[in-house]
């Protein structure tokens, strides 16, 4: 499933912003994705610039505040609701800000992201 194929963020401004806003979801995925046990904050962030510098993609100076809004956004609640399919949740068992994706609600995100764009 392709990253065009995300819902847009709730109250993005305009189409330009949906896009970055899209960009930095699908690297953010695959980020989590690489570390099933999680990274800590900085290394997410350090992760995601690499990813982004390699592409060629600039890197703005709120880089790491849409960053971490789209965790935020998309951030399982406390405590889990049910049928909740947000991906990302902060692992319990880390001392310290660690974010995860939680592999089965990743692909229910992106099966309900795909519904919804159809």
């Amino acid at each position: 499933m392709s990253i065009d194929e995300y819902a847009p963020v709730r109250g993005a401004r305009n189409a330009v912003r949906d896009r970055h806003d899209r960009a930095l979801l699908g690297d953010l995925i695959a980020v989590l994705e690489e570390h099933p046990a999680g990274l800590r904050r900085w290394s997410v962030m350090r992760a995601m610039r690499k990813r982004r510098a390699r592409s060629g993609h600039e890197i703005t100076p709120k880089f790491e505040d849409d960053v971490e809004r789209l965790f935020r956004i998309y951030c399982m609640s406390e405590p889990a609701r049910e049928n909740e399919t947000r991906p990302f949740f902060k692992p319990k068992d880390k001392a310290g800000e660690v974010w995860a994706v939680d592999p089965a609600r990743l692909v229910a995100f992106l099966e309900r992201a795909h519904e919804e764009a159809a």
